[in-house]
């Protein structure tokens, strides 16, 4: 049945941060460029999006951010070598990233804090609903995590936020936790407030509503009239809880989801080290090494 709400065109990842939890390796890398076994986390947001049906990405970056332009860019000296050298299957893969999608890319403007960077896409994304993703984790599920949140904006057409619940209390701190009222469905629930980072005692739940937002083009004057918020950043929940007193804003529990938090040093290596264990070229060896390490 055709949803009629307007359909999500485009999407937005923010990846003009400094990345400072992983100095020195960032001082000159982008964070959003760390591999994940042999793929950079940029690249797996950026599948997500395209796997969920959107092919126009908006990528806001900075000055030292270059190297992801260049990922998903045409490499023309590499492509001539690969296919002199015969290797037919990276040749593919590099092609293939290139032609994922659509790139547009917009140098950050503006006040720190995460709501900067969804306001510098205005003009890109015009007068129509978007979706926005960070450049530093991502969640792995089936169907994709984003591809959920649309089939709940085509169903409610309302501003919809991933949800993922955290299962060990003292980590409650660490995300923006939802306050809801209502559900609507199994996974559906009517959003009344996130608090930020809360004191896992006073959490209004341990459904972590972060990651991921579809959002309505009214979020932009929001963001442009919000005044800044804690340690003097300018806070997208801030601006989400504006729009709550104009619509309904939902939170969709993703189903059959695997959150990985790659901004956070142990974390990354966690995924490294799982994504390896699941590589078809690595799963044997490494298992081995890892089950001779003596400590």
């Amino acid at each position: 049945m055709k949803s009629k709400f307007p359909k999500i065109t485009k999407a937005i990842i923010p990846a003009a941060g400094f990345g400072t939890r992983f100095l020195p390796q960032t001082k000159a890398m982008p964070k959003e460029m760390l591999p994940i076994v042999d793929k950079p986390v940029i690249q797996y947001v950026v599948e997500e999006i395209v796997n969920s049906g959107i092919t126009q990405i908006i990528i806001i970056t900075g000055w030292n951010k270059r190297s992801i332009e260049d990922h998903f860019d045409y490499p023309f000296e590499l492509e001539k070598r690969l296919e002199q050298a015969g290797k037919e299957k990276e040749l593919a893969e590099v092609r293939r990233i290139a032609n994922m999608a659509n790139f547009i890319y917009v140098r950050q403007k503006g006040p720190y804090g995460n709501a900067t960077p969804v306001l510098c896409a205005k003009d890109v994304v015009g007068n129509e609903p978007f979706a926005v993703l960070w450049g530093d984790e991502f969640i792995h599920s089936t169907p994709p995590r984003l591809k959920q949140m649309i089939e709940v904006y085509e169903e409610f057409g309302s501003p919809v936020i991933s949800g993922v619940r955290i299962e060990k209390k003292e980590d409650l701190k660490r995300y923006g936790i939802a306050k809801y009222s209502k559900k609507l469905k199994e996974n559906v629930f009517k959003l009344e407030e996130i608090a930020e980072k809360p004191d896992p005692e006073k959490a209004p739940s341990n459904l972590a509503a972060h990651g991921a937002y579809i959002l309505p083009p009214e979020i932009f004057p929001i963001i442009e009239n919000l005044g800044a918020g804690r340690d003097n950043e300018l806070w997208l929940p801030d601006a989400i809880d504006q729009l709550l007193k104009l619509t309904q804003v939902l939170v969709c529990e993703i189903k059959n989801a695997r959150y990985y938090d790659t901004g956070n040093k142990f974390e990354y290596l966690k995924t490294v080290i799982e994504f390896a264990l699941h590589h078809p070229d690595l799963n044997g060896d490494l298992k081995k090494y890892l089950k001779e390490l003596q400590f």
